[in-house]
């Protein structure tokens, strides 16, 4: 059992009263043996664990082999391939937000640094490019390669000067920390007037989200998800901070589906370990192509998936 910590506010509204809105447990790492609570806000709906893992228990819930420090040697090559189109393709549309690359960069929560890399590759020097990521091995290979990695939590963070930064980039982090409100001030310090922060989260007014709303939803992510937003609610959060939402759009996902079935699969009342196997986002392509698919077609035909990109620029 890892130490837990209350969370009787609402992150976002600062409301108690609150509604049970799923229970489960560690299903991707066991990492824990931890019964985990989700709360729904009864003011604005937003979804927050309740209790949640203690700061101290980090390296035990982001255990060594976690994905993100590992990413292209853990997914299969085509979708590595697939998934590096998608990203270019998301930080076009980012861009274009942003009137074109940035002078400084920041990814928060940079993991292997592929968005850093994309960067370089369209222009902007290592030295205006940042980094900030838990893992200190990651850290130390990115500042090898001649990135400015950080590590650590943005909360902690004081190696950026306020005003420094055209973009920063948030893609599946703000569901990850314990004050979501203090990041994206902070974060909003750090912009440049007119500057701009894309933020991606899992969304929780999306079909899967619903469909397994119970207890084995992927974008629960459990216990690594500390809050889940819809765009309501995460666009209240930052309005609040001195950004406007510019533009909400829908990505694929996939992953979110896969772990959904794997998880329904492997530890519902029913379990078939070897069918859940068929639904590993890292090693079984063909559901995943196909979830990709749906989801893209459902985006462009105007539904709400669950992974949400939101761009705001500071005011």
């Amino acid at each position: 059992m890892v130490a837990v910590v209350p969370v009787p506010e609402c992150p976002v509204c600062g409301q108690r009263e609150a509604a049970e809105h799923a229970l489960g447990f560690d299903y991707e790492y066991r990492t824990c043996r931890n019964c985990w609570r989700f709360m729904r806000c009864i003011d604005c709906g937003h979804v927050r664990l309740d209790p949640r893992p203690a700061t101290s228990e980090l390296a035990v819930i982001y255990p060594p082999d976690y994905y993100a420090y590992h990413y292209e040697s853990r997914i299969n090559p085509l979708a590595v391939r697939a998934k590096r189109w998608l990203d270019r393709q998301k930080m076009r549309a980012v861009l274009r937000a942003a009137s074109g690359p940035p002078a400084a960069y920041l990814d928060v929560g940079c993991g292997t640094g592929r968005f850093l890399e994309l960067m370089h590759e369209w222009g902007v020097a290592k030295e205006r490019l940042f980094g900030i990521e838990l893992d200190a091995t990651t850290v130390e290979r990115l500042q090898r390669k001649g990135y400015q990695a950080l590590s650590g939590r943005v909360e902690a963070c004081e190696s950026i000067d306020d005003g420094s930064l055209d973009l920063v980039t948030m893609f599946h982090v703000i569901e990850h920390v314990e004050d979501p409100g203090a990041v994206v001030e902070k974060i909003t310090r750090w912009l440049r007037p007119g500057g701009i922060l894309a933020v991606e989260t899992p969304n929780a007014d999306s079909q899967d989200a619903r469909a397994f709303a119970d207890s084995y939803w992927g974008g629960y992510h459990i216990p690594r998800h500390f809050n889940l937003f819809c765009a309501a609610s995460l666009g209240r959060l930052c309005q609040e901070r001195g950004l406007s939402v510019e533009r909400v759009a829908y990505q694929p996902g996939h992953a979110f589906w896969m772990y959904s079935f794997n998880h329904l699969l492997r530890y519902g009342a029913a379990p078939h370990p070897r069918l859940a196997r068929l639904f590993d986002p890292f090693r079984s392509l063909p559901p995943l192509a196909l979830f990709t698919l749906y989801d893209t077609i459902r985006a462009r035909l105007g539904g709400r998936t669950s992974a949400m990109l939101m761009v705001l620029k500071k005011r």
